[in-house]
């Protein structure tokens, strides 16, 4: 197995952007997964429960990397979310360089970090293209996402007052950066985690998601628990992911 800790995978404002990698040592092309954690845009580490483990992945075949991304206590929304887009760029442009198959790539976030995946999965990069951040260095091509204790309606959510992106109506900008808000027939396929006794992000939120998600004919599958509460990255969330990309890889 092939590992990288800490590689930079953008810089903005001078502030680098970190990784973790792991990858099969051998293979013709690999699937990627990319992870965004949790900790409500205001904590969180590219390696902590909220997060994968990219070993683990990497010896079921895939290119695995995680993230970290700026914080909201040091930049504010949606600067954590451009950083997941620069980082699906990132995938692309070094993926003859890793053997990454770049039409196989999937991307799986926990609470805040699910937030984003679901955002990127129905908006995409939408507005999100702020003065000095060029087209060229931000994507939102990805197959599928993954979806752990994330976060859907930001206005109805008691943490969704993080997100304030300076010299907005941030109830507008709440409800902009809300994914149940963007879900289309077209909008990429996405596999939700949730349970009924989640203190942080109620369940509600993924039961207002789902209505949306059928509403509009869009490609999804709901794992319903009664008591995980917050859920992380378990054993059983990773065997139900790998049965969703398996479902979802292009030939």
């Amino acid at each position: 197995m092939n590992t990288r800790s800490n590689v930079v995978y953008s810089s903005v404002n001078g502030a680098a952007l970190l990784a973790d990698m792991a990858w099969p040592e051998s293979g013709a092309s690999f699937p990627a997964i990319l992870s965004v954690h949790g900790g409500r845009w205001i904590r969180g580490t590219k390696d902590d429960n909220g997060a994968i483990d990219v070993k683990q992945w990497a010896d079921r075949g895939f290119f695995a990397m995680s993230i970290d991304y700026r914080l909201v206590t040091c930049t504010p929304a949606p600067g954590c979310y451009l950083d997941v887009l620069r980082a699906i760029r990132w995938l692309h442009n070094h993926a003859k360089e890793y053997s990454i198959d770049p039409s196989n790539l999937f991307l799986i976030g926990q609470s805040a970090g699910g937030h984003m995946a679901a955002l990127a999965a129905t908006l995409g990069i939408g507005a999100f293209n702020p003065p000095g951040s060029p087209e060229e260095e931000l994507s939102d091509h990805f197959t599928a996402a993954i979806s752990v204790s994330g976060a859907y309606d930001l206005p109805r959510l008691d943490w969704g007052s993080g997100w304030c992106p300076p010299g907005q109506d941030w109830h507008s900008a709440r409800e902009y950066a809300s994914p149940v808000n963007h879900v289309t027939p077209d909008s990429k396929p996405i596999l939700l985690f949730h349970s009924d006794n989640d203190g942080s992000v109620p369940i509600q939120q993924a039961l207002d998601m789902t209505q949306a998600l059928e509403t509009h004919n869009a490609d999804y599958e709901f794992v319903h628990y009664s008591d995980q509460g917050h859920l992380g990255i378990t054993d059983d969330v990773i065997q139900k992911s790998l049965h969703f990309i398996k479902k979802q890889m292009k030939a």
